[in-house]
C-alpha cells in the first residue's frame, strides 16, 4: 500500500516546501505534488501526518569504519556490516560504505566477500565498500599502521576491482602509484580518491587527469597549502569538479578553515563524512571505559574525539545527524545545504545520483524525518520505515 507523507517542510533539491507531499510506493518515491493532488491520484494511500517535522533525503556516508561497538577491520563479515548499518541508521544514514583501514590483501579479500554477501542478502543501506589504503604514504599515515602499506601492483588492482555489485571506493596516495594504475582502477569501475598523501601539486593534478575524482577527509593527512607549494589541499581547493569529504566534528579541522574552503568551490562538491569508529551508538566500549582497540592500539574516546596514546586522531565519534547539525551550527550553512552535502553530493560522487540522494519521483525511498532539533526520529531505507533505528 502506498504511503502519503504530508504536513511538514519537505526538502526538494535546494529548498524546503510546505505545500508539497510525497508518496512512497514499494521501494521508490512514486510522486511529489500538493497533498490535494496526491490524495486523488492515490486514494488507497495510507496517510502519514508529519505534524510539522521536516522530511529530507537519507544521508549517505562514504566513510564508516565502525559503529555499534564493532570495527570492520576486526571482523570483516556480514554480521559486522549489519551491526554497523543498524548503529548508524538511527542517525539518518540510509546508505553507507563499510570502510576498511589499511590491512593485508587477505583481509581486503574477506571484506569484499562480506560486502557482496551483505548486498545479496539485502542488509539495509549497504552501497559498496571503501578500501582506505594500504597504498598510502608513510609520511601522512595518520592512525594507519605503516607495516600494512604496500605498492599498488597488477595483483592488487585485480583484487580491488573484483567486486561487481555496488560501488568500490579506493583511497590511495597518488605518489605511491602511477597515473596508468589509477586509470586501470577507474576503467574497471572503481571510484578513486586521494588521501593520506604527501604528493606535490603536479602529482595530484596528474592523478586527477588519470581519474581521481575525490579527496578523503580534506586537510587531514595530506600535504597542506603553502605560499610556494599548493600541495594536495591546493589542488583540491582549485578543482571545481572533484568531491571533497569533510569531517565536521570540531576536532579534525577548525571550522574557520572549512568556511574558507567552502568559499573556494561549489558547496555540492563537498560531502559530509563521519569516519566513524565503533564508539558511535555503542552499547559499551569494554572494561567499563570509553575506549576500543584498533589493530592492537588502544583508542580513547573523550569529548567526541577518538585518540591513540600519542594523541593522534583515530577516526571519529561522529554520526551523520550530528555532522549535518555541525555543518549548520559551526559552518553557518543553511539546513538545505547541509543536508545536500550529506545526501545528493555523496550520491553524485558515487555515480548514484539517478538512484538516490534526493526526494524525486523514481528515486529510492531513502528518507529521514527530522524533529525541531534536527534529530533523526525516523529513517526510511528503500521504502521500509525504521523508526528509532529499529
Amino acid at each position: 500500500m502506498p504511503t502519503l507523507l504530508h504536513n511538514g517542510p519537505i526538502l526538494i533539491d535546494d529548498a524546503f516546501h510546505d505545500d508539497l507531499a510525497v508518496v512512497v510506493e514499494g521501494d521508490r518515491i512514486a510522486a511529489v505534488a500538493p497533498a490535494s493532488v496526491l490524495s486523488v491520484a492515490f486514494p488507497e494511500a495510507e496517510i502519514r501526518d508529519l505534524n510539522g517535522d521536516r522530511l529530507v533525503p537519507g544521508y549517505i556516508d562514504t566513510q564508516v569504519n565502525g559503529g555499534g561497538g564493532v570495527l570492520f577491520n576486526d571482523a570483516p563479515t556480514l554480521e559486522t556490516i549489519a551491526r554497523i548499518g543498524a548503529a548508524h541508521r538511527r542517525f539518518g544514514t540510509t546508505g553507507f560504505l563499510p570502510t576498511l583501514i589499511s590491512d593485508d590483501l587477505s583481509v581486503i579479500d574477506q571484506a569484499i566477500d562480506a560486502v557482496e554477501q551483505a548486498m545479496l542478502e539485502g542488509v539495509p543501506g549497504v552501497l559498496g565498500i571503501h578500501i582506505e589504503g594500504p597504498f598510502l604514504n608513510v609520511a601522512r599515515k595518520g592512525i594507519h599502521d605503516p607495516s600494512k602499506f604496500r605498492t599498488l601492483d597488477d595483483e592488487a588492482v585485480r583484487l580491488l576491482t573484483r567486486m561487481k555489485t555496488g560501488r568500490t571506493l579506493i583511497t590511495l596516495a597518488p605518489e605511491t602509484t602511477t597515473p596508468d594504475m589509477i586509470t586501470a582502477l577507474v576503467a574497471d569501475g572503481a571510484v578513486v580518491a586521494a588521501g593520506h598523501t604527501d604528493a606535490d601539486y603536479p602529482t595530484v593534478r596528474a592523478a586527477m587527469d588519470a581519474g581521481v575524482t575525490g579527496f578523503t577527509h580534506l586537510f587531514n593527512a595530506m600535504s597542506p597549502l603553502t605560499s610556494r607549494e599548493p600541495g594536495v589541499v591546493g589542488a583540491a581547493l582549485e578543482s571545481q569538479t572533484a568531491w571533497c569529504g569533510i569531517i565536521v566534528d570540531g576536532h579534525h579541522v577548525d571550522p574557520v578553515v572549512l568556511k574558507l574552503a567552502l568559499r573556494c568551490r561549489p558547496a555540492d562538491r563537498f560531502m559530509l563524512v563521519t569516519d566513524a569508529m565503533p564508539s558511535v551508538n555503542a552499547p559499551h566500549l569494554g572494561d567499563g571505559d570509553d575506549h576500543f582497540y584498533l589493530q592492537g592500539r588502544r583508542i580513547s574516546v573523550k569529548d567526541g574525539a577518538c585518540l591513540d596514546e600519542r594523541g593522534v586522531l583515530a577516526g571519529s565519534d561522529l554520526d551523520m545527524a550530528a555532522a549535518v547539525r555541525n555543518a549548520r551550527d559551526l559552518l553557518g550553512l543553511d539546513l538545505a545545504t547541509a543536508v545536500m552535502m550529506a545526501s545528493a553530493a555523496p550520491a553524485a560522487f558515487l555515480g548514484l545520483e539517478r538512484k538516490r540522494g534526493r526526494i524525486a519521483p523514481g528515486l529510492a525511498a531513502d528518507l529521514v524525518i527530522l524533529d525541531e532539533h534536527f534529530t533523526a526520529i525516523e529513517t526510511w531505507i528503500d521504502g521500509a520505515s525504521l523508526r528509532n533505528g529499529a
